[in-house]
């Protein structure tokens, strides 16, 4: 059974990492200013672990299978019918940049880094949205 206060306090996570970099970040600045280079790479990294812990949380509650990566995770959601298939390859590129992120996998492309805040922030709230929509929860 899905735990469903640990997944409302994951997805609220997401919820307020996306209300602080739409309110917060600032596309231009993130390749010349260090500091708010590390606000938004560190804020998506929270955001984008949160979604893998309920993906995670999800699949294995739900016995949705074995996933062998974190991309996986999202694919086994989207079968399920827990997110949409058009949003599937959002969350899969996003979990490979959280990668990067973390694993340091490569150097970070700020050019990436910009693109999301620009205009991919809300993948994120649609997988939060689609998530509670599945579960019932409503917005």
């Amino acid at each position: 059974m899905t735990d469903a206060d640990l997944v409302a306090k994951k997805l609220a996570r997401i919820e307020t990492c996306m209300a602080e970099l739409r309110r917060l970040a600032d596309a231009a600045r993130i390749e010349t200013d260090l500091v708010h280079q590390r606000f938004v790479e560190h804020t998506l990294q929270i955001a984008i672990q949160a979604a893998l812990d309920v993906a995670s949380h999800i699949v294995s509650d739900e016995r949705l299978g074995e996933p062998e990566t974190n991309r996986d995770l999202f694919a086994h959601l989207a079968r399920a019918g827990y997110v949409t298939p058009t949003l599937l390859p959002a969350l899969e590129r996003m979990a490979g940049f959280r990668n990067v992120l973390v694993h340091g996998y490569d150097e970070v492309d700020l050019g990436v880094v910009r693109r999301i805040v620009e205009h991919h922030l809300s993948d994120l709230e649609r997988f939060a949205g689609e998530i509670r929509s599945k579960l019932g929860w409503g917005q």
